[in-house]
C-alpha cells in the first residue's frame, strides 16, 4: 500500500490512493512491476478492485503512457486475481469473485490452495486479514508527507503487532519500501 509518513492512505475521501501527495516516479513502479510480476496471485476489496479496473484493463494499448506503465497493465490484467464483494457476484479480467459472511474463511482456504506470494489491495480487507491472523507480510511504499487528517491504512484495528523490518529500499523524491514479517498479534494488556 502507498501511505503517508503517517499511515494515511487517502487526504480527501474517495481519491483511492492517487492524491498530490504521492511521489510514484518511474523508478519506483518499475520496481512495483517487478514485485507484481512474481505474485501467484492478487487479492483486492471492492473500492480498491474498482479504482484498478477504471484504467489498467486499457493502460498496455494506450500508447500515450509510458512503457512501464503499459507493462503495469499487462500484469494487473493477466493476474489471476480475487475479488473481494459483498455487493458485485461478476468481474472481468481474471477475477474471481468472493463475498458473504464467510469470506475471509473463504480467503483463508483459498491462501492455502496458492503456491506462491499473494498480494492484498485494499484497505479494509487488509485490516481484516490481519486481525484473522492471515497477513505474513506488510509491504509499504511511504510517501514523504503527512497529511494529519484522512483515511489511515488500519483505521479498525486495535490490537498491538510486532513487526520485523525485512527489507527496506529507497527511492527518488524521498520514498521508501518497507517490508515487515508480522511477527505476533499481542492481546491489549489491561489497564
Amino acid at each position: 500500500m502507498n501511505v503517508s509518513l503517517d499511515l494515511r492512505i487517502e487526504q480527501v475521501p474517495g481519491d483511492n490512493g492517487a492524491g498530490e501527495w504521492l511521489r510514484i516516479t518511474e523508478q519506483m513502479h518499475r520496481a512495483a512491476n517487478a514485485q507484481c510480476q512474481e505474485l501467484a496471485l492478487m487479492v483486492h476489496g471492492r473500492i480498491f478492485y474498482e479504482a484498478m479496473e477504471e484504467f489498467w484493463p486499457r493502460a498496455h494499448e494506450d500508447a500515450s503512457l509510458p512503457d512501464y506503465l503499459r507493462e503495469y497493465g499487462e500484469i494487473w490484467t493477466a493476474k489471476p486475481k480475487v475479488l473481494v464483494s459483498r455487493t458485485r457476484d461478476s468481474a472481468g479480467h481474471n477475477t474471481r469473485v468472493i463475498g458473504g459472511d464467510d469470506a475471509i474463511a473463504q480467503l483463508a482456504a483459498v491462501r492455502a490452495n496458492t503456491d506462491g506470494i499473494v498480494s492484498v489491495g485494499g484497505a479494509a480487507l487488509a485490516t481484516q486479514l490481519l486481525r484473522a491472523g492471515l497477513l505474513d507480510e506488510l509491504l509499504l511504499w511511504t510517501h514523504p508527507a503527512i497529511l494529519g487528517f484522512g483515511r489511515p491504512l488500519f483505521d479498525d484495528y486495535d490490537l498491538p503487532i510486532d513487526l520485523e523490518l525485512t527489507e527496506q529500499r529507497s527511492f527518488a523524491q524521498g520514498v521508501t519500501m518497507h517490508r515487515y514479517a508480522v511477527q505476533d498479534v499481542k492481546e491489549p494488556t489491561p489497564c
